[in-house]
């Protein structure tokens, strides 16, 4: 599924905590957890994304790739048993 077109997003990144967060949205919304320990999606009440964050981002190589599912839909905890 293709996220929405942005007109503007926001990229802050904090070399002290190694994080990086991106939004497409300043909407409120919350953090839920993906498939990849390393990266949360910012999400909002009716589950489109808003943005996702990066944990231990210095980690990251081009050798080695960060892949995550972004999922613009709440996710579906019954189907994972």
């Amino acid at each position: 599924m293709a996220l929405n077109k942005a007109d503007r997003i926001k990229i802050w990144f904090d070399a002290e905590g190694d994080y990086l967060e991106v939004r497409f949205s300043d909407q409120p919304g919350y953090m839920r957890e993906t498939d990849n320990d390393a990266v949360m999606e910012r999400v909002d009440e009716r589950g489109e994304i808003l943005g996702f964050s990066i944990i231990q981002v210095s980690k990251l190589t081009h050798e080695k790739p960060l892949v995550a599912e972004l999922l613009s839909k709440p996710r579906d905890q019954s189907a994972a048993g």
